[in-house]
């Protein structure tokens, strides 16, 4: 009996023997379809190839698809458990051509694959057609040999696939397997056709006309296939089971639920088993492709499904977590062919167990309020909408959580009351929100964020991606489109643009559409609604546009490596400076870094050197950066730091890199660096590429500024500096080794030099001149002049010497050099009760046009805008000593 990843093989090297190419799954997060919540189908990962957008280096594929449809316009969510062939997620194998061979050969390789290669009896094989398509009718009946009883025609959309409401389109032959009449149910297009007997196995569709607006339709040029054969089906099928959960994988997973919960695979909780073995793929799966359980979007159906799945196991009477013991499990049936799995099965783990941990308590509170308000309802009765709404809003229980568990009693949910609440908390939310000081333009994010919801960022893996055109806004207003040179705010909804938050800024790029680009300069947030703050550069753009997202991918390498630095240079002030260093305010710029902490002193040269090392350390480490979802109390249980300024909900992303063995923190003991944090940050430190620090210097009282480069910034940064090393090494006529003794040489012979010359000027200044020169003004011997060329500073010494030189008296000089002009005077012990040098300087400044002036009785300062009034100033001085004497 072959297994299920035997067929997936035995699938795909069929058409690779057949000049396909084996494509790798694209992840569940759709990147070029921003119509679906997740990948649902094979040609998801294709669509811009059959629309013409893109091409590639082959014309065929084959490929096996990770697809789940639990949310959005696909959700199987309510049956999964309860059917023998519902899945959250399921894998669709499938063949496709762009252009190359079209019905004449899909056909045949179907037919050659399903009858030679699986060995599937051709009796029990039948097909549908289109009812217009002979030509498909016609290679059946040649290829296949089939009767026209066994070539069904149907007239409905069932057998017509459309891509949307115009585009490429065309019709479909479904092939379906007959389990006999045992089994009730009639053939496709009759009564019974919801039976069982006959299962649809395999769907080939073929890409043949393009439809307009108007309803015509016309063939196109390069016409495709694209097919779609669920592994799980055929699978059962070929391992003689009706029941998709009877095969081997699947049975794989129930018994290792069974066993750990000590419980019977095939008992009473049967149903439980299987939703548990279908909910632990989808949620492995989106765990591995980047998403995380949160309230909002796609992480939101993630927790849903998990949540689900975790209430059947306590129904199994587990008491602790299950679903995270179950993954190794997982990882042994599905790791080769999805090494994704392996690679994250870690990660996985953790999350499953983390959810689980805290939903049990959930779990409990919420079921006992369920048993609480069911024994208040006669017996029977449906849950008033409103116990449903308390239920959701205060414990977190989703409805349809609630409407699973009632589902067992054959009891329902008043829905419509449920959405009155909902309705009713919304219009309280906004009524608060109108209230909490938002400015009035920003009401219509608010609106915004209430119609389509929050923006959903799919930027921490991916930097391209698909979105639809929700709204423009310009001047705080909604508009139907934007030209060519319009200014505009894009929202749409979903990004791969980082908005500004967490001193991260925002990113830039481009978004394109069908008939326009727009440059985007700034991304920011408001109310949960992205904001692309851009630029119309060609032709225009409209609401209701798919468009093509791509963001700056250097910039954006950039600003990761100096945000991820930034972590490190944290841990590395808090272990260089002590436990009370803490974030103050950051930011992560893509063409630096800057980070404010709390520390009252200057840095020395030696703790600046070991922080820029232990940072250099821990990048050439080349950890990986690793980020968890938690609460904010278990992450600071285990040691992670809290950003400044920053609001944490009931979760949040602690983002760990850096191994430390000897003194790490988090759950092992050995992380470096622990943080809460929203930003985006690099794969591994190593991509950091290099640390320098560039400044340190205060920033307030009590909190120091750091400002840094990382990678080419950083490099350059070096270079320069290292480039006027040489440059002052080649004036200097020295090593490079030599240079800072030179200048210590050179800087102590200035200043012998700058000390004679100083000494000179006061000589050159004194005229060598004596007593004899001054002036006998009432008895008191006053020496007033002006001189040039002597500094401010150089005046105190100047002035000393020519009171030395008096013996008794006052002196009186006016100096003007570099610009600036300078009143001293001096007045000796023996005069400064009648005489003083403040009043002398404050008469000549007033004399020269200025104001002010102070010091001392015996010694005192004053500047002047100049000394073209400098005989007079003198003159005003000496009538002030003639009063005096």
């Amino acid at each position: 009996m072959p297994s299920l990843n035997d067929i997936r093989s035995t699938f795909l090297n069929f058409y690779e023997k057949n000049g396909h190419r084996i494509v790798d799954s694209s992840p569940l997060v759709p990147r070029n379809d921003p119509t679906l919540m997740f990948a649902n189908s094979g040609m998801v990962q294709f669509k811009n190839l059959f629309t013409g957008v893109e091409t590639r280096d082959y014309t065929r594929a084959t490929t096996s698809q990770k697809c789940v449809r639990a949310g959005g316009k696909h959700n199987d969510l309510d049956n999964v458990g309860y059917t023998a062939r519902h899945h959250t997620f399921f894998e669709m194998l499938g063949n496709f051509s762009f252009g190359d061979y079209f019905k004449e050969q899909a056909i045949p390789y179907a037919w050659e694959l399903l009858t030679k290669e699986f060995g599937i009896p051709k009796d029990k094989l039948l097909v549908t057609v289109y009812h217009t398509d002979d030509e498909a009718a016609s290679i059946w009946k040649k290829v296949a040999g089939l009767s026209d009883d066994r070539i069904i025609r149907i007239a409905t959309n069932d057998n017509f696939w459309q891509m949307g409401p115009t585009g490429p389109c065309g019709p479909c032959t479904e092939i379906f397997y007959d389990h006999g009449d045992k089994i009730w149910g009639g053939p496709p297009g009759s009564a019974d056709e919801d039976g069982d007997r006959f299962i649809e196995i395999w769907n080939l569709v073929f890409m043949q006309f393009e439809q307009f607006e108007d309803g015509s339709m016309k063939d196109l040029a390069a016409q495709s296939i694209d097919t779609g054969m669920g592994l799980e089906r055929i699978g059962a099928l070929l391992q003689g089971k009706h029941d998709n959960y009877d095969t081997d994988l699947m049975r794989s997973l129930i018994e290792a639920s069974a066993n750990a919960t000590s419980s019977d695979p095939d008992g009473p909780g049967k149903v439980h088993h299987r939703v548990i073995a279908d909910h632990l793929r989808s949620t492995s799966f989106l765990i591995a492709d980047g998403v995380m359980p949160s309230n909002e979007g796609r992480g939101y159906v993630l927790r849903r499904i998990m949540r689900r799945a975790m209430r059947h196991a306590h129904m199994l009477g587990a008491q602790d977590p299950v679903m995270f013991k179950l993954v190794p499990a997982l990882v042994r049936q599905m790791g080769a062919a999805y090494p994704e799995l392996s690679r994250g099965q870690a990660m996985i783990e953790e999350t499953l167990k983390s959810e689980e941990t805290r939903f049990r308590q959930t779990l409990d509170r919420g079921l006992r309020l369920l048993d609480d308000e069911l024994a208040k309802l006669p017996e029977g009765a449906n849950l008033p909408g409103e116990s449903a709404f308390k239920l959701y809003d205060t414990y977190g229980f989703p409805l349809d959580l609630t409407q699973d568990a009632l589902r067992e009693q054959g009891r329902a949910v008043d829905v419509a009351g449920f959405d009155s609440a909902m309705a009713e908390q919304k219009a309280k939310a906004r009524a608060a929100w109108s209230g909490s000081g938002e400015t009035k333009d920003a009401a219509i994010w608010y609106d915004l964020a209430e119609q389509h919801g929050v923006t959903e960022f799919l930027g921490y893996d991916t930097e391209e991606a698909e979105g639809q055109i929700l709204s423009l806004v310009s001047d705080g207003a909604e508009q139907a489109g934007a030209k060519q040179g319009d200014k505009v705010q894009i929202v749409v909804n979903q990004s791969p643009f980082y908005a500004e938050a967490g001193g991260q800024v925002g990113d830039t790029g481009l978004i394109k559409t069908e008939t326009g680009a727009a440059r985007v300069t700034d991304t920011r947030k408001v109310a949960g609604v992205y904001l692309h703050v851009a630029e119309v550069t060609l032709g225009e753009i409209a609401k209701g546009q798919a468009a093509q997202m791509s963001v700056d991918h250097d910039r954006r390498g950039d600003i990761r490596a100096n945000h991820s630095a930034t972590h490190l240079l944290h841990e590395a002030l808090r272990r260089a400076l002590g436990d009370h260093v803490a974030q103050r305010g950051s930011l992560n710029a893509h063409d630096r870094l800057r980070f404010d902490f709390s520390h009252n002193k200057a840095l020395t040269p030696d703790e600046i050197a070991q922080v820029e090392r232990d940072v250099n350390d821990y990048i050439r480490q080349n950890s990986p950066v690793e980020t968890r979802i938690m609460t904010p109390d278990d992450a600071r249980a285990i040691g992670a730091q809290a950003l400044f300024g920053e609001k944490y909900g009931d979760e949040v992303r602690v983002v760990s890199m850096g191994r430390s063995p000897e003194s790490g923190k988090g759950s092992d003991g050995q992380t470096y660096s622990l943080e809460l944090c929203g930003g985006t940050h690099v794969a591994r430190t190593g991509d950091i590429g290099m640390f320098a620090l560039s400044s340190e210097a205060a920033s307030a009282a009590g909190i120091r500024r750091i400002e840094a480069l990382t990678g080419q910034a950083a490099m350059a940064e070096l270079r320069r500096v290292d480039a006027e090393l040489s440059e002052v090494a080649g004036i200097l006529k020295a090593q490079s080794g030599d240079v800072v003794n030179k200048v210590r040489a050179l800087s102590d012979e200035r200043k012998a030099l700058a000390a004679e010359v100083a000494v000179l000027k006061r000589q050159l200044a004194m005229g060598g001149g004596g007593a004899a020169e001054a002036k006998d003004i009432g008895g008191v011997k006053f020496m007033g002049r002006r001189v040039d060329g002597v500094s401010g500073k150089e005046l105190g010494p100047l002035v000393d010497e020519m009171k030395a030189q008096l013996g008794s008296g006052a002196v009186l000089v006016l100096a003007e050099a570099d610009g600036k002009a300078t009143v001293a005077a001096g007045v000796t012990p023996d005069l400064t009760d009648r005489i003083s040098a403040v009043a002398l300087v404050q008469t000549a400044v007033a004399a020269l046009g200025g104001k002010g002036g102070g010091g001392r009785p015996d010694r005192a300062q004053g500047g002047a805008p100049n000394l073209e009034a400098a005989d007079a100033a003198i003159a005003e001085a000496e009538k002030l000593i003639g009063g005096a004497a």
